[in-house]
């Protein structure tokens, strides 16, 4: 555990960190993995990906997927972190990149928290370090006046830091990370010293495509980074694996009770999305115009598990087209005057004349009156 992090009781803890909710599982690799391990990681880089991608060890032990998607990709990320080269982690927003990084952290440090979430305000300090100003007026500049940012303790301890929507925070704080990344070592200026980064060290940073032209990386940035694109899922079948999943995961979390027969509206959302996403109907024969959204994997999952509470609270616990069809609308509908004409005109002319899909059209029709 963190330095300095208060530890809640698992039963209170909403969503518990990666390391903490799959301890199980990270034990059970620990205890059968016999390959070699680069310095001051938990799991060899093998181990590392089977955590991600799921398997059965050879004690029987379940290891859940937390990645669905190419392996190469995968592997590439997890060979990245062996290196001395930082990992960037790339792709439309709803493609897990948040959700790889965790596990990576938590695979390879037991620690994911070393975190720090990039913002168009996100300082300078949150990135090299800040100060204790009530101890730097009484004492003047020390290490004990020092607050270390995340990256720094993960340079002090050798343990993986996390840069989050690294392309939102403002260019030149951006570039605080060249020296760190090119030279592994943080100067402290005002004490006349610096913190150089031990071995097991190394940061994964995620960016979207949608935020590039915000804070565009700097070329001598990128080239520190070895970028791995988190592609779309590449099929409807593995979309709806995904978002089934972690509905169930989520659901759980909240003791919302699971959804009997619920993979009907599960395969329907994904299905809209996805159309509306590629602007042609999963058959090839319809074009339709796409909305200003992106209609990701993410705002899938949230829409189903908004229908899941909608169900067990106030239906018959089974997952219907009225619990979803709110939530569909809302991830449609971002901006009023253009996405609803692209939304009313799906409606009719693909959901209305599809089979099966009266009482989802229904449903959508009232809650878009």
């Amino acid at each position: 555990m963190s330095a300095g992090v208060v530890q809640t009781s698992g039963t209170e803890v909403l969503r518990p960190h990666a390391e903490h909710a799959f301890a199980a599982e990270l034990a059970a690799l620990a205890a059968q993995d016999d390959r070699p391990r680069p310095d001051r990681w938990r799991l060899s880089p093998w181990a590392v990906a089977l955590y991600l991608r799921g398997g059965t060890l050879p004690d029987g032990t379940v290891i859940t997927p937390k990645y669905v998607g190419p392996r190469r990709v995968v592997e590439v990320a997890v060979s990245t972190l062996a290196t001395d080269r930082a990992l960037l982690l790339l792709g439309l927003p709803g493609t897990a990149k948040t959700w790889v990084s965790e596990h990576l952290a938590a695979a390879v440090s037991g620690d994911s928290t070393l975190l720090v979430q990039g913002t168009a305000g996100t300082p300078e300090e949150a990135i090299r370090y800040g100060w204790n100003y009530a101890r730097l007026l009484a004492h003047g500049p020390d290490r004990d006046a020092l607050v270390p940012s995340p990256v720094m303790r993960a340079m002090a301890e050798g343990m993986t830091a996390r840069v989050e929507e690294l392309t939102r925070i403002p260019a030149d704080v951006q570039d605080t990370l060249i020296t760190i990344l090119s030279e592994k070592t943080l100067p402290i200026p005002e004490l006349g010293q610096e913190v150089q980064a031990v071995r097991g060290f190394n940061l994964i940073a995620t960016a979207n495509d949608r935020d590039r032209g915000v804070n565009e990386l700097s070329s001598a940035l990128r080239r520190r980074f070895n970028t791995v694109v988190l592609p779309l899922p590449e099929s409807a079948e593995a979309e709806v694996d995904i978002v089934t999943r972690r509905v169930d995961q989520i659901g759980r979390s909240l003791d919302l009770p699971s959804a009997p027969d619920g993979t009907d509206e599960i395969r329907r959302v994904v299905t809209v999305f996805r159309e509306l996403r590629d602007g042609l109907t999963s058959d090839g024969r319809t074009k339709v115009k796409s909305p200003s959204g992106t209609l990701s994997t993410a705002e899938a999952i949230s829409v189903v598990t908004g229908g899941l509470a909608l169900s067990a609270h106030f239906g018959d616990g089974v997952l219907r087209p009225g619990d979803v069809a709110a939530g569909v609308l809302g991830a449609v509908v971002r901006e009023p005057g253009t996405d609803r004409v692209v939304w009313q005109e799906y409606l009719e002319t693909v959901v209305r004349e599809r089979d099966g899909w009266q009482d989802f059209y229904r449903a959508c029709r009232e809650v878009s009156a």
